[in-house]
């Protein structure tokens, strides 16, 4: 959470508020919501594991909550995802509890999974968060196929080395706002 000090605490109020305002149109979140679906399935396709554990849970209805963002997920037989229809029952609920977008970035940044509510079958659960630890979108793989492998290659390596440097100053700034370390 972004605490009255923080620097982004303006940004995040003002992200609040326009939120609360601003809604899209229904077939905005419907399209966005394919377009997420869409990129989920090209990343899980790149895991075969993740595939035969997604087909084993076909059929199961996965419930996504962040802030006014809802989104139902369904296992198809061929271990993928799709939307669920609206009316379908999930059997997981996941809730991220964190409502500050910059208080997720924050936590992306340092590598920490964002803060859960978790309601409904455990194994699926688990399920869910092998899937969170190990798939990883392969950015360079899909870059290299646009330009070769290269250039791929040195793009990535400077965004390697841009999100270590942000993640040593996100580490560092969230240190001080922690108070003093002690003697040393």
């Amino acid at each position: 959470m972004v605490t009255p000090s923080s620097p982004f605490s303006f940004l995040d109020d003002f992200v609040n508020r326009a939120s609360s305002r601003l809604q899209p149109p229904d077939w905005v979140v419907h399209e966005v919501q394919h377009r997420a679906v869409l990129f989920l399935n090209h990343v899980l396709q790149q895991e075969p594991e993740a595939q035969q554990r997604l087909m084993r849970q076909q059929g199961r209805v996965v419930q996504f909550e962040w802030r006014f963002v809802t989104m139902k997920f369904v296992a198809t037989p061929a271990g993928l995802l799709d939307l669920a229809p609206p009316d379908a029952v999930s059997e997981l609920t996941l809730a991220v509890t964190e409502q500050s977008p910059f208080g997720l970035a924050r936590a992306a940044f340092r590598g920490d999974k964002p803060p859960v509510r978790i309601e409904g079958d455990v194994q699926l659960a688990a399920e869910v968060n092998w899937l969170v630890d190990h798939v990883r979108w392969d950015v360079e793989d899909d870059l290299a196929r646009l330009i070769g492998d290269v250039p791929a290659h040195t793009i990535a390596t400077g965004a390697r080395r841009v999100v270590a440097a942000l993640r040593q100053f996100v580490g560092e700034r969230g240190g001080k706002a922690a108070g003093p370390a002690g003697p040393e």
